[in-house]
Formats: structure tokens, sequence, C-alpha cells
């Protein structure tokens, strides 16, 4: 079988670039409070994407030396840029594929990924290839989503369709927007030791709005967007019931709604 990445089901457009800041910037302390890497550490990050996530790991660790890999070129580009702008001077970009990292055996004291594994198809064939280029006793930080720990207020079957939709084109795009529940056993299975999982929720309603708009607004109700013609064309849905869907998720954000979510944070050792 052919190793590498699923068809990533959000798209590159600007709007999914603009979304992915968003996330990070909302999820920066609930995420990334304890992502901190010891002084002169070699740092791997894996699937860096457009450096979102890289622009608040690389400046709350600068005693680390940083080396975040990416596969679309459009996409490492903007990081470049990013990092350009933020003067992140201990972060080095390299374009690579997870599955053919051009790095040798045991070479890095801890790897990072986040919101990667969720968009391979072969998850823990990805975990053997990060654990390759981990020294021994080396660490692991690993964070996913599970888009089927949603819940929220109003509740609506529409809602909740669109929601499953974007799990389903996920799935047939070869990804598993699921895979947060799965952390534990994929890292046993690829042998780390040392694991440790633990539950990041984040919870929005109308005394927290900050988290309304990052979250709710920006993050996850644009992340399902971004599905829609994807989803009708999979046949999933139609574009009716699909509009309807998205009102109805808009709604959980109106003053007197409330929107809950769950991440899944993992560390591991080699």
């Amino acid at each position: 079988m052919a190793h590498g990445p699923a068809a990533y089901v959000h798209g590159y457009s600007q709007r999914e670039g603009e979304r992915l800041s968003d996330q990070a910037a909302t999820l920066s302390e609930l995420l990334h409070h304890d992502t901190r890497f010891p002084e002169g550490a070699r740092v791997l990050e894996v699937g860096c994407g457009i450096g979102a996530q890289t622009a608040i790991v690389g400046p709350a660790n600068p005693g680390a030396r940083i080396v975040s890999v990416e596969i679309a070129l459009e996409s490492l580009r903007q990081a470049r840029e990013r990092a350009a702008q933020q003067r992140l001077e201990n972060v080095r970009f390299v374009n690579a594929d997870l599955f053919r990292l051009p790095f040798p055996d045991a070479c890095f004291d801890h790897v990072f990924v986040c919101f990667v594994l969720e968009h391979v198809a072969e998850p823990l064939e990805a975990l053997r290839h990060v654990r390759r280029v981990l020294k021994p006793d080396g660490r692991l930080t690993l964070i996913e989503g599970d888009h089927r720990s949603a819940y929220f207020h109003p509740w609506s079957e529409l809602a909740w369709r669109t929601i499953d939709c974007l799990v389903t084109a996920q799935a047939r795009a070869g990804g598993d927007a699921l895979i947060g529940r799965r952390l534990f056993p994929l890292l046993r299975a690829a042998r780390f030791r040392d694991i440790a999982v633990t539950p990041r929720v984040v919870y929005a309603d109308a005394g927290r709005p900050e988290w309304v708009e990052g979250f709710t607004r920006r993050t996850f109700i644009a992340m399902v967007q971004g599905a829609r013609q994807r989803a009708i064309d999979l046949g999933l849905i139609d574009a009716a019931a699909w509009d309807a869907g998205i009102a109805a998720l808009k709604r959980t954000a109106e003053v007197d709604g409330t929107f809950s979510y769950t991440f899944f944070k993992g560390t591991a050792t080699r």
C-alpha cells in the first residue's frame, strides 16, 4: 500500500488559512500552555501547514531549535513568510513528506504533531516514522480533535448532519475526523511508552464572548462550512439542507446558545 497524506478535505483557500490562524490564536492557552521544550532541544514539527501552530510554539520555546516540515509548497511558503514577519530565528522550514522524513534515525529530542494525523490514511505508520527520528527517551507531543465530541444548544438534527457530512467526507478522502479518541491505542501500537492523554475541552457561551467568536464562529463553523461543496458533490446532503444546518449551527453562537468540543493532547516517550 502506498503511504502518504489523505486529501485535505478543508481545501487550501485563503479563508481556510484565516481559519487556521484564528483556531491557533484562540486555542493557544488551552492547548499549548504546557507545550515546552528544554533549552537546546532539537525539535521536529511535523506537518506545520501555514505555520499557525509554529507561530505559537516557536516564540514560547526560544531556546529550542525547531525544524518544521510540510509537504505542500504553498503552505510552506506562507509558513516561512509568517515566521519572517515574527522574526522567528529558532525555526527552520523544510519541504518534506511525513512518510519520507529526510533525517537520520534518532536525531531529535522531541517531535511535535498537531492536527496532522486526522489527515493521513495510515496514522499508525505515520507514528512509526515519527518514532524513528526520535532519540531514545525522546518525547512526542500529539494533538488531535474529535468532531463527534461536539455538543451544543439549541439542538438541531440538521446542524448535526452537517458535522456528520464533514466526518464522512474526510473518511472517504482517507482521513479520520474522530482520531482524537484513538490517540492512546495508536501510541501504544506504535510502541511508545509513558503515554498520557488528556482532554482539552472548549466551552463557549455568551459569558465567554471571545470563545463564541474565536472558536464557535471562526473555527468550528468555518471548518464545517468549508466542506459544503464536497459534501454536496458526494451526495451526502443537498444544498438546502446543508444551508439550513449551517444556519442552525450559527444559532448556537447567539446569546442563548452554547457550544462545546473536545481536543485530545497526548505525550509519550520513545
